[in-house]
């Protein structure tokens, strides 16, 4: 498995993150919801596979660094959940044990082009939902965390953008 497509600065420490049931409702759409960690670690594990399978092996490569990224924020958020005072199960609501988290969020298309017009927009999204986060967060640990996070999402937008700009060049008549 490669090494994660991360901003080369390090993450801050979970450490002042204490009980606080109102951050857990702020954090729990970038965790488990359709749009949040979870959804995107498993979309680019999928395309991934597509990836590979049509001999496309550099971009299924960035798209598994691009899902250790993100299983790494998952990660990170469920442990602050956990110290927020929840269970970070896998729900759109923790720690309230329903509409549990469903896979129907990922895209599975095959077309190359569109899996990665699909990824564009999720981490578009991604950005935004986190700086709404970090703007809502009383805890200024949390908030580092959450925007130490972004600037990772910021690079696999980047890396998207790239990879579509790869794949339409081809198609694209010359002047």
């Amino acid at each position: 498995m490669p090494m994660g497509l991360s901003a080369e600065l390090p993450y801050p420490a979970l450490n002042g993150i204490e009980k606080d049931e109102e951050s857990v409702r702020i954090l729990a759409p970038a965790y488990a919801a359709k749009e949040g960690e979870l959804t995107a670690t498993l979309q680019y594990i999928y395309q991934s596979f597509i990836f590979s399978s049509l001999s496309m092996a550099e971009y299924a490569k960035t798209l598994q660094a691009i899902a250790v990224a993100e299983m790494h924020h998952l990660d990170l958020l469920g442990r602050m959940i956990l110290k927020m005072g929840a269970y970070p199960i896998y729900s759109a609501c923790p720690p309230i044990p329903f509409n549990f988290y469903c896979a129907s969020a990922v895209s599975y298309s095959v077309s190359p082009q569109k899996m990665i017009m699909d990824d564009i927009r999720a981490e578009t999204e991604a950005i935004r939902c986190y700086e709404r986060i970090a703007g809502r967060l009383k805890n200024e640990q949390a908030a580092a965390v959450i925007s130490r996070i972004i600037l990772d999402e910021r690079l696999h937008l980047d890396a998207f953008k790239r990879i579509l700009g790869e794949l339409v060049a081809p198609n694209c008549p010359e002047n």
